[in-house]
């Protein structure tokens, strides 16, 4: 059974989602040096790396020859960093940081669909209606070029891949629900390295071997790979075995906020109205569709004091 959350527990989540909402304006200053694929590529490897070196130091045992977990692994490298971490890195050459930021507070109401389609996890109205709302909030944030002109718009394009990262990290959410049972440390370190495998021939190809950058670009992508992509999953890991999946949820409305904060104070990014609408409204589906989970969490909290 989960323990009631700690201090220590309410101190890391709330470390986590100023260490995810800070992940978007690493991502915008990384680019300034280095091609969207390269910014994925390093990003995955030393994040990789990091969580490898955590399991072996920690004593866990790498999995042996079993099709079925190294096949779910697989599935999701791809769908949890491969595919998103490009989608954010070529994203955000067009968009600020804190539309992606406010983009992956999307990422809940995703997965209930999915896990209702493809898991025992049904929903019922209240969920959908929240799912509901949160669509209307990503409308909202693309905003009026979905109704613009046959000419390609790349800021709505742009803004299209950010969305769709936040899908692919709602896909990996359900795969990790059904994937077999591994040490989560060791499922997100092998499914990073995984993810890699993918990225870095890709970044070769396309973009060359990538050349150190003097600067601030360099420096936020090793941030980026050591920090958001690494030392977070432990943290996250950490959290979930203290005080449980929905307490982590909480998570998911600070990235937003962060996002935009510090998207404003580090890169001077202008924040039109439509972005603070659109957050409200997917924070709104997002409250909609988990209330009883965070009634039923901030109740126990007030009966045990």
């Amino acid at each position: 059974m989960v323990d009631q959350p700690t201090r220590t527990d309410w101190i890391s989540v709330i470390a986590l989602g100023v260490i995810w909402g800070g992940a978007f304006f690493s991502i915008s200053m990384a680019l300034e040096g280095y091609g969207p694929l390269t910014v994925a590529a390093l990003r995955t490897a030393l994040a990789s790396s990091v969580l490898l070196i955590v399991a072996r130091a920690t004593g866990r045992r790498f999995p042996r020859r079993d099709p079925a977990l190294w096949k779910a692994l697989t599935l999701i490298g791809i769908f949890s960093s491969a595919i998103p971490f490009f989608l954010l890195s070529w994203g955000q050459q067009f968009v600020p940081s804190a539309f992606a930021g406010i983009s992956m507070s999307s990422v809940p109401l995703f997965v209930i669909p999915l896990a209702h389609m493809f898991s025992d996890e049904k929903a019922h109205l209240r969920k959908f209606i929240g799912v509901c709302m949160g669509f209307m909030g990503a409308v909202i944030l693309i905003g009026p070029g979905l109704v613009s002109s046959g000419q390609a718009d790349i800021p709505v394009l742009a803004g299209l891949a950010c969305i769709g990262a936040a899908f692919c990290y709602a896909v990996s959410s359900v795969m990790t629900r059904q994937c077999p049972p591994i040490d989560p440390i060791l499922l997100t370190g092998l499914s990073l390295g995984i993810s890699a495998v993918f990225l870095v021939p890709a970044m070769l190809v396309f973009e060359g071997t990538p050349v150190w950058q003097s600067g601030r670009s360099s420096i936020a992508l090793i941030y980026l790979g050591i920090i958001p992509t690494g030392l977070a999953m432990v943290i996250r890991a950490r959290i979930i075995v203290s005080a449980g999946s929905v307490f982590m949820t909480l998570v998911n409305y600070q990235v937003p906020l962060w996002s935009m904060l510090l998207g404003a104070i580090v890169l001077s990014e202008a924040l039109p109205f439509r972005f603070f609408l659109a957050l409200i409204v997917i924070l709104a589906g997002l409250l909609t569709s988990q209330w009883f989970s965070l009634k039923r969490l901030f109740g126990n909290l007030l009966t045990r004091r």
